[in-house]
C-alpha cells in the first residue's frame, strides 16, 4: 500500500504578517465589545461603594446582590415583564404572519402591479406623515392606552418583507407551485402547507428581530400609553432609574448622599442586565437558522 501524505502549503512570510496582525485586530475587537459587557454585569454584583470609587474591574468586588434586589423590591416590575412578554409574543406573531402574507403576495409573478405596490412600501422607508398624524390615527382608531397600541403601529417592517419576499423567490421555484396548483392547492393552501414549512430560516430571522423590536420597544409606550398597568418593562426600569436619580442639594449628611449615589449607579447595571437576558436566552435557539436566513441568496449555483 502506498502511503499518501498529507501535504501543507507553506505560507509566505507576507501571508504568515498578514494573519498575525489580522488576528490581533480580531482579539482587539473582540476586547473592545466583551470588556463592556463583563464590566456591566460585574458591576451589577459588586458593592456600591466598588462601583462609585471605581474598584470594579473585571471581577466583581464584594459581591452582593443588592442592585437586583433593590429592581425586584418594585412592584410594578413582574408587570413590566408580563406586558413586554406579551407584547412580545403576540406582537411578534401578528407581524410574522402580515410579513409572509405579503411577501408572499409580492413575490408571485402573477401579481398585476407587482412592481407598484413594492414601490409603495419601499415609498414607507424613506417618507413618513410624522408622530403627529400617527398619533391622531392611533386616537381616532380607539387604540390609544390599549395594548394595540404597541402591536399594530410598528407590526410591519418595509425590510423585514423584501428580506421575506427576496428568500421567496430564491429558494421556492415556480415549477413547485405549478405542481401544487395542479393537484388543485390554491394560494392560501400553498402559503401554508409548503412557502411555511420550507421558510423556517428565514421566519427564525424575522422572528429574532421583531421580538428583539418589540422588546426594546419604548417610544411607543411613552407615546401612545397612559397607564402604568399597560407599561413595558423598558417604560418601568426607566421610572426606576429616574426615581433612584439623587439631587445632591436635597441630601445634607455626606455619607447618605454617597450610599444613595452608589445605589443609584448599581441600579443602572442591574437594570441594563434585567432587561438584556430575555433577548440573550432567545439568540441560541435561532442561531442557526439566523445565519442560514441572513446568508441565503449570497452563492447561486
Amino acid at each position: 500500500m502506498t502511503s499518501i501524505k498529507s501535504h501543507r502549503i507553506r505560507e509566505s512570510r507576507g501571508d504568515r504578517i498578514f494573519m498575525f496582525f489580522l488576528y490581533l485586530f480580531l482579539i482587539i475587537c473582540f476586547i473592545l465589545v466583551f470588556y463592556p459587557l463583563l464590566f456591566v454585569v460585574s458591576a451589577s454584583f459588586s458593592s456600591p461603594s466598588a462601583v462609585t470609587n471605581g474598584e470594579v474591574w473585571l471581577f466583581p468586588v464584594q459581591p452582593t446582590l443588592m442592585g437586583y434586589q433593590a429592581v425586584f423590591k418594585n412592584q410594578q416590575i413582574l408587570s413590566g415583564f408580563a406586558n413586554s412578554f406579551y407584547y412580545m409574543i403576540f406582537g411578534t406573531i401578528f407581524s410574522i404572519f402580515l410579513t409572509m402574507l405579503a411577501a408572499y403576495c409580492l413575490s408571485r409573478k402573477e401579481l398585476y402591479g407587482k412592481n407598484i405596490f413594492t414601490w409603495l412600501f419601499v415609498f414607507t422607508m424613506l417618507f413618513s406623515g410624522g408622530l403627529i398624524p400617527l398619533f391622531l390615527l392611533v386616537k381616532n382608531l380607539n387604540m390609544y392606552d390599549t395594548r394595540w397600541s404597541m402591536i399594530i403601529p410598528s407590526a410591519l417592517s418595509v425590510w423585514n418583507l423584501i428580506i421575506a419576499r427576496s428568500y421567496i423567490q430564491t429558494t421556492i421555484p415556480d415549477e413547485l407551485y405549478e405542481a401544487a396548483e395542479l393537484d388543485g392547492c390554491n394560494d392560501f393552501g400553498f402559503l401554508a402547507k409548503i412557502v411555511m414549512p420550507l421558510s423556517k430560516p428565514i421566519i427564525a430571522v424575522l422572528v429574532l428581530f421583531y421580538a428583539i423590536g418589540q422588546w426594546n420597544s419604548y417610544f411607543n409606550a411613552i407615546v401612545f400609553l397612559q397607564s402604568q398597568d399597560l407599561f413595558p418593562l423598558q417604560i418601568i426600569l426607566r421610572n426606576i432609574l429616574v426615581l433612584n436619580n439623587v439631587d445632591p442639594t436635597m441630601v445634607k449628611d455626606f455619607n447618605a448622599l454617597l450610599r444613595q449615589q452608589g445605589l443609584s449607579t448599581l441600579l443602572k447595571y442591574s437594570v441594563i442586565v434585567v432587561a438584556s437576558v430575555p433577548v440573550l436566552c432567545i439568540y441560541p435557539f435561532v442561531q442557526k437558522h439566523f445565519v442560514k436566513g441572513m446568508m441565503i441568496g449570497s452563492i447561486k449555483g
